[in-house]
């Protein structure tokens, strides 16, 4: 292929997933910011001195990151930073549940921040309150429901 030709085959490509890596860049980009900041320490510290599982933290801070932000790709992205001090003496099974508690936190709740809403919203034909009462509703449940199946296999492993 000529020079312009690969020009012209990139350059139509990238406008389809620019949304998402300007998504994923700022997801990283927070992250970092509160991990420099030493939030993932201080986190690290409240976590050991009140005995919460692991597991549990990583769901809340997704949570919350989730509800702040919208997004559930930057509360997985941010979660897993803040919680890294703790996933450093885990064990293989340990930290596989604590990414699925991260992912399953990161899907509480979704609303008027997250693309996902709209599109939902719109390829239905629904209004912002009927949205909130069946998309959202039904992601809080599917979040809690992966917390609750966590905390069963960290029985068993």
């Amino acid at each position: 292929m000529k020079k312009n030709q690969i020009e012209k085959t990139v350059g139509s490509a990238l406008p389809g997933i620019a949304g998402i890596l300007l998504i994923v860049a700022a997801g990283g980009g927070f992250k970092q910011m509160l991990v420099d900041a030493g939030v993932g320490d201080v986190v690290g510290e409240m976590a050991e001195g009140s005995g919460m599982s692991p597991l549990i933290l990583g769901w809340l801070v997704a949570v919350g990151i989730r509800l702040a932000t919208g997004s559930a790709t930057v509360a997985t992205i941010t979660a897993a930073g803040i919680v890294s001090p703790l996933a450093a003496g885990m064990d293989k099974p340990g930290l596989a549940l604590l990414v699925l508690a991260i992912g399953a936190g990161s899907l509480f709740f979704s609303h008027v921040n997250d693309a996902g809403f709209w599109l939902v919203k719109e390829y239905f034909g629904m209004t912002v309150g009927q949205t909130i009462k069946s998309w959202s509703v039904m992601e809080t449940v599917i979040s809690v429901v992966g917390l609750i199946v966590v905390l069963i296999l960290n029985i068993f492993f």
